[in-house]
């Protein structure tokens, strides 16, 4: 336990911990599908079913808003898909479209609802930029348990998210399904962008999902050291962020989750080992020794026959 901090604040601690580290996770399998703006998309389309789920119970409902916002952020994957298929769309754009219509339905929603009577105490402005310790014990033990859910089946899974990712015809000829993994991994990040947005909100939910992996890809270039490093990084992104934003009151945990994440992508640039920009004039700067050898090699023996 930690000293200074209520029991329920250290839940929530507990909670974005978890949260992070599995966004950290399902952020690494994006970024090796090349479809990071994918969690962006689907964060911002996420708000009109936390809105029309409120709407509908006329009271604030986790898990109905939970169900709201996967059943919008589903429709949102469905719409990009349909959009790409149809027409001569790239998904980038497509996604682009998606995200700025849904997002901004569901700031007309939340706008409509606020002014309603007892809409302006419903607490949905904290999904814009998420206000963790609004949370309650109930919030704490769901969000908590459906991201050790999705840590568990990217753990449990890791052979096979490897081979659908780096090599999906051996996949295929070992009878692993592309479109059942394609399913499974698309369930994963809804579920983890619908968990988070209490936590984190809908704008910044993106940034715990690419942020992570990225950092990590500068340290390795092993996929399962990558996978563990993501993950740590999301989570200590995500539970500093949140004991951050604990000691100001009614300051949104979003903006400081993105802001640690964002230290730990800057050290990450410039110490990682593979890729950061120390290792690169290390790099550099071996190479021109290398280089330059003979040339020194030739001098010494012109000086010696001298």
């Amino acid at each position: 336990m930690i000293a200074g901090l209520s029991p329920n604040t250290q839940w929530v601690l507990f909670s974005t911990l978890i949260l992070g580290m599995a966004a950290g996770l399902i952020g690494c399998l994006a970024y090796w599908k090349r479809q990071s703006l994918m969690s962006d998309a689907l964060s911002h389309a996420a708000l009109p079913g936390v809105v029309i789920a409120f709407a509908l119970l006329g009271f604030k409902s986790i898990p109905g808003m939970i169900a709201g916002a996967a059943v919008s952020a589903l429709l949102g994957f469905l719409f990009i898909q349909w959009i790409q298929s149809s027409s001569k769309i790239k998904e980038d754009t497509a996604m682009g479209i998606i995200l700025s219509i849904f997002f901004g339905l569901g700031m007309m929603l939340l706008s409509i609802v606020n002014r309603t009577a007892g809409g302006g105490q419903s607490g949905l402005d904290s999904f814009i930029f998420g206000q963790a310790a609004s949370m309650t014990g109930k919030d704490v033990r769901t969000m908590s348990a459906l991201a050790l859910a999705v840590i568990a089946a990217v753990a449990i899974g890791f052979k096979e998210w490897k081979l659908f990712l780096f090599d999906s015809d051996f996949a295929r000829g070992l009878g692993l399904s592309g479109k059942l993994m394609n399913g499974i991994y698309m369930t994963l990040l809804i579920l983890v962008i619908v968990i988070g947005i209490q936590a984190v909100g809908v704008i910044l939910m993106s940034a715990l999902l690419i942020i992570p992996p990225v950092s990590a890809r500068y340290w390795t270039q092993s996929f399962k050291r990558m996978l563990i490093l993501s993950a740590l990084f999301g989570g200590g992104a995500g539970a500093a962020g949140t004991w951050i934003s604990t000691l100001g009151k009614g300051w949104p945990t979003g903006p400081f989750i993105v802001v640690v994440s964002s230290s730990l992508f800057l050290i990450s640039l410039v110490f990682g080992f593979q890729k950061g920009w120390l290792a690169k004039w290390r790099h550099v700067q071996a190479h021109k020794r290398q280089a330059a050898e003979p040339l020194r090699q030739n001098a010494r023996k012109e000086e010696s026959a001298v």
